[in-house]
């Protein structure tokens, strides 16, 4: 009981701290928050990225615009930091290299940052948040931080979720993303697929065909999930023990997969009792037939 009440304090403590350096409270709360050198200005060749942070990419015409806006208004929000291990007066980036890097370009000589003094796991925990809430993750880099903070710090799915804001369904799904081919990973990085378009080719057996068709003729999600299950669900349903199906039956499922873009199979019995049954590809998929069921 007493270790379920510390991890639960923690994540609170986690939450409370995070709204102050994202700017959520009043600067004197920010200031003495725990754990924190409150706000300063330090020379911008001793801070170092985080080679553990889960962003990866940065876009060439996205850092330029920054590094302009910084030459003209300065960096508005400090950057995250932490001490740099054996490396005295120097410090990591847990979340802002973005304005770090542009802030370079700019031809800054010192960056406003709030340094924090956390470990390895709360300032993974920190960035994969801050970006998260941000949208600067792309859902490979998102996929990428999940899966660091379950395999090196033992997280749960459940956990996880808690500690980031998200549902387990949402971190699951993401994580699936993982398993998709390169070629695939690459169209998410570029932005030529969204997660929603991803979600509904993990499993398929083609799934750098069919998301080369979603990128050519500019498919919605719901296209290119109709397009994944398209092969399976055109598939004639197989009889039960060898039983033809009557015409009716056959239309029937049909019609139930063209209304809930599932594959729908009935099975009759003699004495007039049967079953429905419903296969899903996706736990969105679910969900959605959940919400429909839900709402009468």
């Amino acid at each position: 009981m007493e270790v379920w009440e510390a991890k639960v304090e923690e994540r609170r403590r986690l939450g409370r701290g995070l709204a102050a350096l994202l700017g959520d409270v009043a600067e004197p709360e920010l200031v003495g928050a725990d754990r924190s050198g409150g706000q300063k200005r330090v020379p911008i060749e001793l801070i170092h990225p985080n080679p553990r942070n889960p962003r990866r990419q940065f876009g060439e015409q996205d850092l330029a615009d920054l590094a302009q806006s910084i030459r003209e208004k300065g960096v508005v929000q400090p950057i995250l930091v932490r001490p740099a291990k054996n490396a005295p007066n120097h410090y990591e980036i847990i979340a802002g290299e973005r304005r770090w890097r542009a802030s370079q370009r700019a031809g800054q000589h010192e960056i406003p940052v709030i340094v924090q003094d956390v470990s390895d796991k709360e300032a993974l925990e920190l960035a994969i948040i801050e970006n998260v809430q941000r949208s600067d993750l792309n859902p490979i880099e998102e996929a990428f931080g999940y899966d660091q903070l379950i395999a090196e710090f033992g997280y749960t799915q459940q956990d996880l979720g808690q500690v980031i804001g998200k549902s387990r369904s949402h971190v699951a799904n993401t994580l699936r993303l993982l398993k998709l081919p390169e070629a695939v990973k690459e169209h998410l990085r570029e932005g030529r697929l969204t997660a929603g378009h991803a979600r509904a080719l993990v499993g398929t057996e083609d799934p750098e065909g069919l998301a080369a068709t979603i990128v050519d003729k500019g498919l919605t999600v719901r296209d290119a999930e109709a397009l994944a299950a398209a092969p399976k669900a055109s598939e004639p349903a197989k009889p039960a023990r060898g039983k033809v199906k009557d015409a009716d039956t056959m239309a029937l499922e049909k019609s139930l997969s063209d209304i809930l873009g599932l594959v729908a199979t009935i099975e009759h019995r003699p004495d007039g009792s049967g079953e429905l049954r419903l296969r899903y590809r996706t736990l969105e998929q679910l969900d959605d037939l959940c919400r429909r069921l839900q709402r009468g």
